[in-house]
């Protein structure tokens, strides 16, 4: 298949494109523009830009692969500079001299991403590196690359086992002819070990991992290795045969496995994709040493017990780093059920009138369309008089119900789904049940949140028993659950119920008692927490702070959503106005994101404002930190509440007062526009002066 992926006007050989990897990024996404590959060479480098801050694309060899999908972007396209000066990308082995962007179009289909991992996977041959860093020409370079994505290098294999699933069929053989293997050579004995490599977008180092792997597997004697990736391009699922004969595995992969339960029971090294890449002989020799050790860690056959895994187990993350990614897991899964039911909540007071809520479950139980309410509805006895009536009052209780329905379930989505991340499928109905009992007991969130941590670990502990093969099988579905459920129901009914209800009732009185400075200083704390990290876990946790009690419906907790709201919308806000205010402070890619920025802020999406902190985060952080505090104080301060979660302007029907809580909200926006604008000002960003100097020198030419 002949691919016209690149091209000589794609090439730069000896450039100098920068000394940061957000300079080369921007050097590179310029070519691609150039070459008529992209229509806006700002919004392409902000795409490449926010993939890189979520995680380094350097790799061993001097090599790095930033890489993205962008709207921008017409057709699969590869940019390639070989760089006078080398520049950091985070690889281990030090700085890159062989940069490759990699610019896939938004929503395109599954055959370039086969040739984008196609790249990806030769970058660990030792010898087309080589060849890339001797070519002599621009056309030298794109017929090399040409080669390999049209005819991928063959691996030197010694033996037939140690192969992808993606060939498919090799596996199953090697599988089947491992009895008369062992026949043949009962003096060597072969350890077969499966893989699974994996990476949030499926298109480097998936495949990058796969090939690390079994290109050391090949200098290796004794072993066989079957990998399986789980990327972007079509999927091959391992042959059973091959997994029945594995005598471990290695997940190497930063997302969940996909049918993890196909390799239940066997002993499991874990660790995020680059480690693959990284210390791929470390991880095979830890395989190796647990496939003989009888103590070692197995898999339960769960999406989530991996995470729980003992740390010489290859797993690099602590407990309460566990703990604190299960928790973000279970808000994550509940933040829906917070959106949906509160703005229905907020409509359904729009509609409805807000003393509608004492007689809802009346409303939809007794009325009908065909059977419209009036102003007067007896509710147990007494008699109610409503400010609305008719289709209108009907359909404001509809929607009411319909929220409350939803929300209803959030402590326990919350408990079920944390449970979940650390324990899998065995560990949600447990979860689920401990999160109901904690809305019975009164336990409210908090109850939900330890409910979920203790589930997920006494499911992930029943299931790393060892019990025999017939009763392994209803492990996951029924025995898991059922105990794990027993276990927490009598924790929280003997033992955890009554003190945690305690602790949620002194939350509670001690927001409703909060007034003048105490408010002040609580919207301050959510203010700079909002503001932080702007959508990662702290920003998360003031955010479930602030929908927790939003269901009670209590006058503190709207005030606290309120302020939330607020605090959240500044960062993208202020940063659009300061990119039109001063945007020669800010590169080409911020002052283009800045045009869109504002309606993300008025939306309460605070993620708009990531692409900047990504690019600056000393100047833009503490700025957009700065103005979320005064707006959380002024919204405190202002007494505003809001009855919906979620929707920023768009639900200022549903609170009050509007006027302050607009007033707290422009407030902090100056403040922070002004802050991030006097620090870029005062201290320049080197990327900003470099492009300014150019421009001086371009115009004076």
């Amino acid at each position: 298949m002949e691919t016209k992926i690149i091209n000589p006007s794609l090439v730069r050989l000896d450039a100098d494109l920068g000394s940061t990897p957000d300079e080369v990024i921007s050097g590179l996404a310029a070519v691609v523009t150039d070459a008529g590959r992209s229509t806006s060479v700002d919004e392409l480098a902000a795409a490449a830009h926010a993939r890189e801050a979520k995680s380094h694309t350097g790799v061993p060899g001097g090599v790095a692969i930033p890489h993205c999908r962008c709207a921008a972007v017409t057709e699969p396209t590869l940019g390639f500079a070989r760089l006078k000066d080398p520049v950091d990308f985070g690889a281990p082995d030090g700085p890159a001299d062989l940069t490759f962007l990699i610019a896939a179009p938004e929503g395109g289909g599954r055959e370039h991403l086969k040739i984008l991992s196609t790249l990806a996977r030769a970058l660990v041959n030792k010898e087309f590196v080589a060849s890339l860093r001797a070519a002599g020409s621009d056309e030298e370079v794109v017929a090399l690359i040409t080669e390999v994505l049209n005819n991928p290098p063959k691996k030197k294999k010694k033996k037939p086992a140690s192969t992808e699933a993606t060939a498919a069929g090799a596996g199953a053989a090697a599988a089947a002819a491992a009895p008369a293997e062992k026949q043949e050579d009962a003096a060597a004995p072969v350890t077969r070990i499966v893989a699974i490599t994996a990476c949030p977008t499926g298109i480097a180092h998936t495949y990058m991992a796969a090939d690390s792997l079994t290109n050391t597997v090949d200098e290796m004697d004794g072993v066989e290795l079957t990998v399986e990736t789980q990327g972007s391009s079509a999927v091959t699922p391992m042959d059973p045969e091959v997994i029945a004969a594995a005598d471990a595995v290695i997940f190497a992969t930063d997302v969940g496995v996909k049918d993890r339960e196909r390799f239940a029971g066997k002993p499991v090294i874990e660790s995020g994709v680059k480690r693959a890449i990284n210390e791929p002989r470390v991880m095979i020799e830890e395989a190796i040493a647990a496939s003989k050790d009888p103590n070692a860690h197995r898999v339960s056959g769960n999406a989530g017990a991996a995470k729980a895994e003992a740390a010489d187990s290859g797993s690099s993350l602590s407990w309460p780093k566990r703990i604190q990614q299960a928790i973000m897991t279970g808000v994550s899964y509940m933040v829906p059920f917070v959106a949906a039911g509160g703005l229905l909540l907020a409509l359904g007071f729009l509609f409805g009138g807000y003393d509608m809520a004492n007689a809802w479950e009346t409303i939809v139980k007794d009325y009908s369309i065909t059977n419209l309410p009036g102003h007067d509805i007896t509710v147990d006895g007494e008699v109610i008089n409503l400010t609305k009536a008719g289709f209108s009052l009907y359909l404001g209780a509809v929607l009411f119900a319909t929220g409350q329905m939803a929300m209803g379930f959030i402590v326990a989505a919350l408990s079920g789904y944390t449970a979940f991340a650390i324990a899998g499928r065995p560990g949600i109905a447990p979860g689920f049940v401990g999160g109901a009992i904690s809305v019975l007991l009164g336990a409210g969130f908090i109850g939900g949140l330890v409910t979920g941590v203790l589930a997920g670990f006494v499911a992930w502990w029943i299931g790393s028993w060892k019990v025999h093969r017939v009763i392994a099988s209803l492990m996951p579905v029924v025995i898991i659950p059922l105990l794990t459920s027993l276990i927490v129901g009598l924790a929280m009914f003997f033992l955890l119920g009554a003190p945690l209800a305690g602790i949620m009732n002194g939350l509670t009185n001690w927001l409703n008692s909060m007034t003048g400075t105490s408010a002040v200083l609580l919207g301050i704390i959510l203010g700079l927490m909002m503001c932080f990290d702007l959508g990662g876990p702290v920003n998360k946790a003031a955010y479930l702070f602030g929908t927790a009690g939003l269901s009670a419906g209590d006058e503190a907790s709207l005030k606290i959503m309120a302020a939330v709201m607020a605090a959240g919308m500044v960062p993208p806000i202020a940063l659009s106005i300061a990119t039109f205010v001063r945007p020669r402070v800010f590169t080409p890619a911020e002052q283009e994101n800045g045009k869109s920025s504002w309606l993300l802020g008025l939306s309460f999406v605070s993620e708009g404002a990531i692409p900047f902190a990504a690019a600056d985060p000393l100047r833009v952080i503490p700025s957009m930190m700065v103005g979320g505090a005064v707006t959380g104080a002024l919204s405190m301060l202002f007494g505003a509440g809001s009855r919906a979660p979620h929707g920023g302007v768009f639900v200022l029907f549903a609170i009050e007062p509007k006027i302050g809580w607009l007033i707290s909200i422009i407030a902090g926006v100056i403040v922070s526009a002004a802050a991030v604008v006097l620090l870029k000002m005062v201290w320049p960003q080197k990327i900003v002066e470099k492009q300014a100097e150019a421009a001086k020198a371009e115009a004076h030419a």
